[in-house]
């Protein structure tokens, strides 16, 4: 089972959807850049398109250079890194699981949704992987939106006030091994109540070096972001 802790001290390095600051997102091409950055683990979005498992966040957000699930396995399989399966696709367990043992990936490998229900399938199909509750939901990107990020703020906010008493049920319940925590709930009582738990923080999605120290203070094991470069600042 893939380690999520820190590495000698250091945060993970993840790559969010490749290197999307720097390539087209959820490509092999972001991905390769990813790698080529340094990144510890690449992150990608695994959604359902005409039956197929591909590389894409939503429908509205399908790559011109579409990629297989299979196609981008083959790539990362043959690098050492790790690998964080962010997974939009619904009833898509057992082929994720497949997808996994078949590249044999299930121990480097994550598989991260907001849906419990989901790990816990996954969980009695492989209990080996592991599984990362990611929260909040955030379908739409809308804390990334600039004209409503004052209004999403003030909600993360009020979240992570509650977060360090919530965080215990909501991974029990998720059956999950890893806590994927937008970076605005995370606080330092949320990191030493999951660390209590022997659970890792991964924080997302992050774009800027004085983010990724504030981050770095407060424990967490693992910075996603858009421009691996930020992890030099």
């Amino acid at each position: 089972m893939i380690d999520l802790g820190r590495r000698d001290g250091s945060l993970l390095r993840i790559g969010h959807r490749g290197a999307a600051a720097l390539a087209p997102e959820n490509t092999i091409a972001a991905l390769a850049l990813a790698l080529e950055l340094g990144c510890d683990l690449v992150e990608l979005d695994v959604l359902e398109l005409d039956g197929a498992l591909v590389l894409a966040h939503s429908p509205l957000e399908v790559p011109a250079e579409l990629a297989t699930l299979d196609e981008a396995l083959a790539f990362l399989a043959g690098s050492g890194c790790g690998i964080q399966l962010d997974l939009k696709a619904l009833d898509a367990e057992a082929r994720i699981a497949e997808a996994l043992r078949r590249h044999d990936l299930v121990d480097r490998s994550v598989v991260s949704t907001f849906r419990p229900a989901t790990l816990r399938a996954l969980h009695r199909l492989e209990p080996g992987l592991r599984l990362g509750l990611t929260y909040p939901e955030d379908r739409h990107g809308l804390s990334r939106r600039r004209l409503v990020a004052p209004f999403i703020g003030s909600a993360l906010a009020a979240m992570r006030a509650a977060l360090a008493l919530r965080i215990g049920g909501m991974l029990a319940a998720a059956e999950a091994t890893a806590a994927m925590l937008h970076w605005q709930v995370v606080s330092k009582s949320v990191v030493a109540r999951c660390h209590a738990l022997g659970v890792p923080v991964l924080a997302w999605t992050v774009d800027s070096p004085e983010q990724v120290r504030r981050l770095d203070e407060l424990g967490v094991d693992g910075v996603i972001a858009d421009d691996p470069r930020i992890f030099e600042g």
